[in-house]
């Protein structure tokens, strides 16, 4: 085994730990967390096996399809996030109204 693969391993056995903890009862995004940690875990253990998957699908290197890999994780997890902050803003533009017309009839009765 490799300098980095003990690194590596506790690196990513501690992100799999966090999340699970965070998640607690998404039980999607838990079995993608856990087969991303077991990809993972292949890859560093046998890195070799990057380079031999990546020639099958032709792409030059391991290390390149890994970061093609990340890429497209990377802009799910964007998309992800936005439309999860767009719901938000409309989950908060609703309740400010609600809550504006709340006060402004409270207003208007105790004004009468």
């Amino acid at each position: 085994m490799k300098e980095i693969q003990p690194v590596l391993l506790a690196g990513v056995a501690f992100i799999f730990l966090y999340f699970v903890v965070w998640m607690k009862k998404r039980l999607l995004d838990i079995v993608i967390l856990f087969l991303m940690i077991c990809c993972a875990v292949v890859f560093i253990v046998w890195p070799d096996l990057t380079t031999v998957i990546a020639k099958k699908v032709g792409v030059g290197r391991g290390a390149d399809l890994i970061f093609y890999v990340s890429i497209l994780i990377f802009w799910f997890v964007i998309l992800k996030l936005y439309t999860r902050i767009r719901r938000l803003e409309q989950l908060f533009t609703g309740i400010i109204r609600e809550d504006a017309l709340k006060n402004a009839q409270d207003n208007s009765e105790k004004s009468k």
